[in-house]
């Protein structure tokens, strides 16, 4: 019989490192280094519950962290790992959040819903261990042990902070107010008006194994600067299913690559194009080198009223580049201003960010945050 209880929080013990919150029938362990930059203040676990459900304990997490900024930089992004059982599907996430500027002595919320399972055969506590995985600071330095590569991702979402503070200064500069609120309200629009795609991931194999499906070829946007070019790629579709997508890439930069993403755009039988993900690889490349990009993977697409997507064709675009020595390639405003990208891409958290503050508090408020964090490096 499946049973339910609440996750409440209870008793927690020495919260700046290692804190135990013992809560009904489970316990949530957090750990954090002794020279953690962050301290753990407070833990609110609000709605969270377990329920068994046949041989796997599911656990609801729904709680808000408060952290302490006890360092000297200000932050501009953190990454938890939340964790109920290693080696389990389903068993480990991690909770991220960006665009943030946290000065030292500052409190700041950080808050986790995820649904996590674990044996219940699993009797050793705690039931959920939380450590920290990551921070990237102001000056695009970084502490923690990056076991979730979460410092290339925050990396590259302070990158395109950055850069579209820059866009939206530079919009105030040359055109004034008024032009900074027409930028905001058509940067609203475009959100509003993106595609909404549902994916799916075929976990349990194709649905049409039978089918052997066709073979679609990429084409490809090109960007200038990119250090990475896409220079052939082909999947294999049917319907609204598409698996195993292939590139091969060549390294037209003189730095070492590490790691790539490149985005791809889907179009259907109506001439609809949406967003389909992205191809991620991580690799030894060489100055002037290529290399085929696989991913053995099975995708399933559908609009937002649940119909299936028959995917006619595809284009992808380099999205990510991460070298050798760590530093990250994005692409600019510039190039992602391509009129088939503006329609499908979202734009960056931090766009969403500041016309979200445009949307609630207005033109003045945009204007004095933009001043008050500048566009960084």
């Amino acid at each position: 019989m499946s049973t339910q209880n609440r996750l409440s929080c209870l008793v927690a013990l020495a919260p700046a490192a290692g804190a135990i919150l013992f809560a009904q029938g489970a316990s949530v362990k957090v750990n954090l280094p002794a020279d953690s930059p962050v301290t753990l203040v407070s833990a609110d676990w609000g709605e969270s519950r377990t329920q068994e459900r046949g041989s796997a304990q599911v656990l609801n997490l729904s709680t808000s962290l408060s952290l302490r900024h006890a360092g000297g930089r200000r932050i501009r992004a953190i990454t938890w790992m939340v964790q109920a059982q290693e080696g389990v599907p389903g068993g480990k996430a991690s909770v991220s959040k960006a665009s943030l500027d946290v000065g030292p002595g500052e409190t700041f919320p950080l808050k986790v819903e995820l649904r996590l399972l674990r044996p219940v055969a699993a009797q050793a506590p705690p039931a959920v261990e939380m450590a920290l995985d990551g921070i990237l600071f102001d000056d695009l330095g970084f502490f923690g042990p990056n076991r979730l590569d979460s410092r290339r991702v925050m990396l590259a979402y302070e990158l395109e902070a950055q850069r579209d503070r820059r866009h939206f200064l530079q919009v105030l500069q040359a055109k004034g107010p008024e032009g900074l609120q027409q930028e905001c309200l058509a940067s609203l629009r475009r959100q509003a008006e993106l595609p909404a795609v549902d994916v799916q991931l075929a976990r349990g194999g194709r649905a049409t194994a039978v089918d052997p499906g066709r073979e679609v070829q990429f084409a490809f946007l090109r960007f200038p600067d990119a250090p990475v070019e896409p220079v052939a790629g082909l999947a294999r579709a049917s319907g609204a299913e598409v698996w195993s997508p292939r590139l091969e890439v060549v390294n037209r930069s003189r730095r070492e690559v590490k790691y790539l993403e490149v985005g791809w755009m889907l179009s259907d039988a109506r001439g609809r194009e949406f967003l389909g993900g992205s191809v991620p690889a991580r690799m030894t490349l060489a100055p002037g080198r290529r290399a085929a990009v696989l991913q053995e993977t099975s995708l399933r697409f559908a609009d937002k009223g649940g119909s299936p997507l028959a995917v006619e064709g595809m284009t992808g675009f380099v999205s990510q580049v991460e070298f050798a020595d760590g530093s990250v390639w994005i692409p600019s405003r510039a190039e992602l201003d391509d009129p088939r990208l503006r329609k499908v891409l979202l734009p960056s958290i931090e766009e969403q960010r500041l016309t979200s503050l445009y949307r609630k508090k207005g033109l003045r408020a945009l204007i004095e945050e933009l001043k008050r964090m500048g566009a960084g490096k």
